[in-house]
C-alpha cells in the first residue's frame, strides 16, 4: 500500500465529507459474533453517546467526483477542486486498521455520484459487504443511499448497513429545481420508500422467524441544507414533519449552508447561516417529536421564523399566556411538558412526586426544574407567584436578563480558576 497516496486521498475525501452532518448512529444493536471485530452499542454517534461517551466514526467519501452540478455542493462537477477516489479495498483496510488502533468504532461512507446512481451504490455496498463477510466486522456502518438507486440495491444495502440515509438536501421541491435542476425530487423519495417498506417487512418476518436477518437496524435519516434558498423555518419544519410521518425517519438533520461560490442563485460569500439557527431548528424538532407540539403551534404565517433570542417552547408560551399559570399539582403531563424550563424527565418526576405530597417551590428546585423560566408560568403549593401582571415582553426581558446574569456568573467562576 502506498501510504502517502492513501494519506492524500484521506485528507481530500475526509474534508469533503464534513458537510454531511447526518451521521449519527443512534439506535443500532448489532452484536459481535464468531469472535469478529467490533460491537455496535446503543446510542453511538459521531460525537457523544447519550451516556456522554465520545465515539468516532471514520467519515469519508468514496470519491468526490460527481456527474451533477448542484450549486450548493462543494463537489459539483464545475467546481475547481482536487479530485480523488478510494478503491473498495482501500476503504476496507482503512476501516480495519483505524479500528484496531482504537481510532474509530465504525464507518460513515458517502460518495459523489460517478457514472450513475446504481454504479456508485454498488461500490458503497461492496465496501460494507467486504467488511461484514470477509473481515467479520460487527461495528457500526452508515451508508449514504444514492438518489435514484434501484430497489434491488437499496434492499442489499440494508442487509449490511446499520443505518441508511438519503439527504433530501433542499427542503422544498422549488428550491431543488432552482439549485439542482438535473436532479428529480422522486429520485430522493424512491430509496426512502424502499428502505421504509423493507424495515417494516423485516420486522414482521422477525415476529414469525426469529432467525430473520436484520435490515438497517438503526433505521434511516436525512439532512436538509438550511439557508441556501429562501425557505422559512416554517417551511423547513413542515418538510421535516412530512419525512418523519411518511418515511419513519429516525432523525432529520439541519445543516447550515456554507457559502462556497459566487453563484447568483446562492447567498453571498461570507453570509454563513448562524449556528444558533440550526440549534433552534433542532429544539423545535425535539418539541414536535417528544413534547406533543405541532408545527402550526410554533410557526405560522405571522411567525414563520424562530426567535433567535429565546427557545421555541418559551416563544410559544409567551404568545399563549392565556394557558397559564399551570397548577403543578393538577395539570396533566401534556400541559406540564409545555411549561418553559420543564423537560420530559422533570414531567415524570412531578407526576410521581405529587402522588405523595403537594409540591412547592423547594420541591421543584430539587427536581432540577429551571425556575428562572418556569416561575412565570406555574403555581404550586406556595403563596407567591412570579408572573403577577407582567406581559410577554416584560417576561422575556426578565428571563433574558436572568440568563445573561447566569452566564456571566459561570464565566467569572471559570475565569477565577486561572487566577
Amino acid at each position: 500500500m502506498d501510504f502517502n497516496r492513501i494519506k492524500e486521498k484521506l485528507n481530500i475525501l475526509a474534508d469533503a465529507a464534513k458537510y454531511d452532518v447526518s451521521c449519527s448512529s443512534s439506535g443500532s444493536n448489532r452484536k459481535n459474533k464468531n469472535n469478529g471485530l467490533g460491537d455496535t452499542g446503543n446510542g453511538i454517534c459521531h460525537t457523544y453517546t447519550e451516556d456522554g461517551r465520545c465515539v468516532s466514526l471514520l467519515k469519508i467519501l468514496l470519491t468526490n467526483h460527481c456527474i451533477f452540478d448542484c450549486a450548493y455542493c462543494v463537489t459539483r462537477k464545475s467546481n475547481d477542486i482536487q479530485r480523488a477516489a478510494f478503491k473498495i479495498q482501500e476503504v476496507v483496510d482503512l476501516t480495519i486498521n483505524f479500528y484496531r488502533r482504537n481510532y474509530i468504532e465504525g464507518l460513515f461512507l458517502s460518495s459523489g455520484i460517478f457514472k450513475s446512481a446504481d454504479h456508485t451504490m454498488e461500490r458503497l455496498i461492496a465496501v460494507a459487504k467486504k467488511l461484514r463477510e470477509e473481515e467479520n466486522f460487527n461495528g457500526y456502518i452508515h451508508l449514504k443511499s444514492i438518489p435514484g438507486a434501484s430497489d434491488e440495491l437499496m434492499y442489499e444495502a440494508g442487509l449490511y448497513a446499520d443505518r441508511l440515509s438519503v439527504n433530501i438536501e433542499i427542503p422544498t421541491i422549488s428550491g431543488l429545481k432552482l439549485l439542482a435542476p438535473d436532479k428529480k425530487h422522486e429520485d430522493f423519495i424512491k430509496p426512502m420508500q424502499k428502505v421504509k417498506d423493507e424495515i417494516i417487512r423485516f420486522k414482521e418476518e422477525k415476529k414469525i422467524i426469529k432467525s430473520t436477518a436484520k435490515y438497517a437496524p438503526a433505521g434511516q435519516s436525512t439532512q436538509m441544507i438550511v439557508g441556501a434558498t429562501g425557505e422559512s423555518d416554517k417551511d423547513i419544519m413542515y418538510s421535516a414533519t412530512h419525512f418523519y410521518k411518511n418515511y419513519k425517519m429516525k432523525r432529520v438533520y439541519y445543516s447550515g449552508y456554507v457559502p462556497i461560490s459566487t453563484d447568483s442563485r446562492l447567498p453571498s460569500l461570507g453570509s454563513e447561516v448562524p449556528m444558533l439557527r440550526e440549534n433552534r431548528l433542532y429544539q423545535t424538532d425535539w418539541l414536535l417529536r417528544f413534547y406533543g407540539f405541532s408545527v402550526n403551534e410554533i410557526l405560522d404565517a405571522d411567525n414563520p421564523n424562530l426567535d433567535m433570542d429565546i427557545d421555541p417552547k418559551l416563544m410559544w408560551a409567551l404568545r399563549n399566556l392565556n394557558h397559564f399559570p399551570v397548577d403543578i399539582n393538577k395539570a396533566d403531563a401534556r400541559m406540564l411538558a409545555r411549561i418553559p424550563g420543564i423537560g420530559m424527565g422533570s414531567v415524570h418526576k412531578i407526576i410521581n412526586g405529587r402522588k405523595y405530597r403537594n409540591l412547592n417551590w423547594e420541591h421543584l428546585k430539587k427536581m432540577g426544574i429551571a425556575l428562572n423560566r418556569a416561575k412565570y408560568f406555574i403555581i404550586c403549593n406556595s403563596s407567591d407567584w412570579e408572573r403577577r401582571d407582567l406581559d410577554a415582553a416584560k417576561i422575556k426581558g426578565m428571563i433574558l436578563q436572568s440568563q445573561n446574569g447566569k452566564f456571566k456568573k459561570q464565566f467569572n467562576s471559570q475565569l477565577s480558576l486561572f487566577n
